[in-house]
């Protein structure tokens, strides 16, 4: 709980959108709570920065009403913090981690514990090596999931990422979490959301009982933005209390990025502060490890951290400074498709242009199966081929075409329609795998050159197939 206040101030000099300059406070540090009292109520703060004689406290709530007549600033001298226990499983809370379920306050806390987290020891750290399924086929297979990863989702306005978000906070899991051998839990913070999408987001939780195995922080867009830079915080070290401490393995899914990006840009823009790119801040890089860097896995701990942030990119463009600064930090990349989101194909994802930089460390014999990285590739060589031949036909038309090149035609266009296209189901990796296969043996064996022959005929008699 928080202490009680020691030093009062009415030195406020000016407010600039939601934040205060006070002059003349001594003794206070960064990152200490304040507590703001008007005749309007009362109100948290935190401060960012100290100098000689001004004091830039950054305000939960509106700064409406707010003068510096009327108003006074306590220190609190503590950081903000959250309550933490095994009964924040299946709780919906706010931006502040105060609970909006209607099921009352958190009962049974543990321990209050600072949202900074603690740094991991660089030394400490284990390299990823236990595979995540996530029911998403194109993931599972082609852009593998590693225990301890980072790896974002790109999109674009209008497409459903909060459709693929909810799906994976549904359906994902591991091996030994299936069997009951190993804790899993989701830990999912959406920021700057509608009401609109909150209420999609609850329902799609609560009718697939997923909301048992989680714990939710729903930040609305018509919150005060400040909330965002506290949310995935909050999130995060709900997240290091599971894993670290009750040795679950935790999937933390951060939707939207952007948005938690442009709360920090609007906080800068009050402080005056040089902006970078595009108008964000120039320690924006640094401040998104701050949040990607608390995922991984701890030697001589059980639990895990993986991340999946969501991050739109305005315009579709790959170089905004938001998406490119995270494809700098994370392990790989999600891209999502507008031209098979026209054609109505769910999930949307271009496996093209995604790639999983730990896949290998969570696949093969031990992980999944033997063949998983040769399929993978197998699949990627005939589907690369497939868009290809596409261009092609469009200038010289499909009368111009080989046999062989009309069987990519058939291929690619089964496994758009059949492989990518997985509605909202969930798939196993043996029902990935058999998808896979269906697509494959569409084509010539002598174009199979990345599979093993006895894996080809293997495959293609227990189908009925002859090559």
């Amino acid at each position: 709980m928080m202490r009680l206040p020691k030093e009062g101030y009415r030195t406020i000099e000016k407010i600039a959108g939601p934040l205060l300059f006070v002059n003349k406070i001594k003794g206070a540090g960064i990152g200490e709570v304040v507590r703001i009292v008007s005749n309007f109520g009362e109100d948290y703060g935190q401060i960012l920065q100290i100098t000689e004689e001004l004091c830039v406290i950054q305000v939960f709530g509106e700064t409406m009403g707010l003068s510096p007549g009327n108003s006074i600033v306590w220190l609190e001298r503590d950081v903000i913090k959250i309550p933490l226990g095994i009964a924040l499983q299946g709780r919906i809370l706010n931006g502040r981690a105060d609970p909006i379920d209607g099921e009352g306050p958190i009962s049974c806390i543990e321990m209050w514990a600072p949202i900074q987290g603690n740094i991991i020891n660089p030394w400490r750290r284990k390299s990823p090596n236990k595979f995540i399924e996530t029911g998403i086929s194109t993931i599972d297979l082609m852009n593998t999931l590693v225990k301890g990863q980072k790896l974002p989702i790109f999109t674009g306005t209008g497409l459903p990422a909060n459709k693929l978000a909810a799906q994976i906070a549904k359906y994902a899991g591991t091996d030994a979490s299936s069997n009951g051998k190993e804790p899993f839990l989701v830990v999912f913070a959406a920021m700057g959301i509608t009401q609109r999408e909150a209420t999609y987001f609850r329902r799609a939780f609560h009718e697939s009982g997923s909301i048992y195995r989680g714990v939710f922080f729903f930040n609305l867009a018509e919150d005060p933005s400040i909330e965002r830079i506290l949310t995935p915080r909050m999130a995060l070290t709900v997240a290091e209390y599971f894993a670290f401490e009750r040795g679950y393995d935790v999937l933390v899914i951060l939707t939207d990025m952007l948005h938690y990006c442009e709360a920090l840009r609007e906080v800068s823009s009050a402080r005056e502060e040089i902006p970078g790119r595009r108008g964000f801040p120039s320690y924006m890089y640094s401040d998104l490890a701050s949040i990607y860097e608390r995922a991984g896995c701890i030697s001589g701990l059980k639990g895990s951290i993986t991340q999946i942030p969501i991050v739109t990119m305005p315009d579709d463009d790959l170089t905004h400074p938001v998406p490119d600064l995270t494809g700098y930090i994370t392990e790989g990349q999600i891209v999502m498709d507008r031209s098979l989101h026209g054609r109505q194909i769910f999930p949307p994802i271009d496996v093209l242009s995604s790639l999983s930089r730990l896949m290998n460390k969570g696949i093969g014999e031990k992980s999944t199966v033997p063949e998983h990285r040769s399929l993978s590739d197998q699949l990627y060589a005939a589907y690369g081929r497939f868009k290809d031949l596409v261009r092609l036909k469009a200038i010289i038309g499909e009368e111009g075409l080989t046999p062989t090149e009309l069987s990519y035609l058939d291929f690619g266009e089964k496994f758009e329609t059949y492989f990518v296209n997985q509605k909202d189901e969930r798939r196993s990796l043996e029902e990935t795998l058999e998808c896979a296969w269906d697509c494959l043996l569409t084509l010539p064996k002598e174009e199979l050159h990345r599979l093993p022959s006895y894996l080809i005929e293997e495959m293609s008699s227990k189908r009925g197939m002859k090559f």
